[in-house]
């Protein structure tokens, strides 16, 4: 389920063997921070979709996918405006295709993420939040850099998502270097990326990124959460 609150290590659900993801033309491809609310409510809709798994013919499934949405989408704004206590600032970065591209590819994906924007219609096909946080309830918290005040030069990542049909395209390697350079215009030095620690493709996205170990949650707290244990990883920022 999506949190309407910081959500951690999500990541998509793993393809099916037989699933073949479509190549994309990646001079296309925009990658940006989303500030409008039809380009936020697309963001939501993707990240419903990218971490449940429902029955096609489950009862109610629609309404249900729809207050999902809805819940994500009015915490994200509430994140992006800054009304969220215990967030000091917020980011939502998407990725985003013309329809016209893909637009045999999914009815659902075509029509649950859409937005328009200079007169063409666009699809978010990847998102995440880069949040610069001033407590994380539940969660490790970085240890750098090592000086007072360290809250304001450190941010984390989390609902790092994309489209089951356009994995393999390089396309969450590309928003994580994305949110470095926003990052980096923040002020930021230290990086962070909490990640199940079954989750092994997530773990080789952020390595390849940049991303390494620096501590894990306790067993007893993944237990009493309910959840799966979590790694964080650290990444050090630099004009390089």
């Amino acid at each position: 389920m999506v949190s309407p609150t910081y959500s951690g290590p999500k990541s998509n659900p793993q393809l099916p063997p037989t699933f073949a993801p479509k190549k994309i033309d990646t001079t296309l491809l925009t990658i940006a921070e989303s500030f409008y609310e039809d380009e936020l409510w697309a963001a939501a809709c993707l990240r419903v979709r990218s971490f449940n798994q429902f029955r096609p013919d489950a009862f109610g499934i629609l309404d249900h996918t729809r207050y999902l949405a809805e819940r994500e989408f009015e915490a994200l704004k509430e994140r992006v405006s800054g009304k969220r206590m215990g967030f000091r600032r917020v980011s939502c970065i998407n990725a985003s295709l013309p329809l016209s591209h893909i637009a045999t590819l999914s009815d659902d994906l075509c029509s649950s993420c859409k937005f328009s924007t200079n007169g063409e219609d666009r699809i978010v096909v990847g998102t995440l939040d880069l949040n610069q946080c001033l407590s994380l309830p539940d969660e490790i918290v970085g240890a750098k850099p090592e000086v007072i005040g360290a809250d304001i030069t450190r941010a984390y990542l989390s609902n790092v998502c994309v489209a089951k049909e356009l994995h393999r395209n390089g396309l969450a390697y590309a928003l994580l270097e994305k949110s470095k350079l926003v990052a980096y215009d923040w002020g930021i030095t230290d990086l962070y990326v909490h990640v199940a620690v079954d989750n092994e493709p997530a773990k080789k996205l952020y390595i390849k990124s940049g991303f390494v170990y620096e501590s894990d949650e306790p067993a007893w707290q993944a237990r009493f959460l309910d959840r799966p244990r979590r790694l964080l990883l650290w990444s050090g920022l630099s004009k390089t």
